[in-house]
């Protein structure tokens, strides 16, 4: 699905089901970098903004 597509599905409440490959997408597409990986937990960074995006993939686990 095109980012386009996936913003305006999510701005419509549709937020069930969303691939963790599509928003991680999504997400990149606003200017957002990976810095970090812990795990599961994908940790995102944007140059402007000083907060971090945490994202988590449902179906990841985490390293022994």
């Amino acid at each position: 699905m095109s980012r386009k597509n996936l913003l305006h599905k999510l701005a419509q409440g549709h937020l069930q089901n969303v691939a963790f490959k599509e928003f991680v997408n999504l997400v990149e597409g606003f200017g957002f970098k990976l810095l970090r990986t812990s795990g599961s937990h994908h940790i995102f960074g944007h140059p402007d903004i000083p907060e971090l995006v945490n994202l988590q993939d449902v179906g990841g686990r985490a390293k022994p």
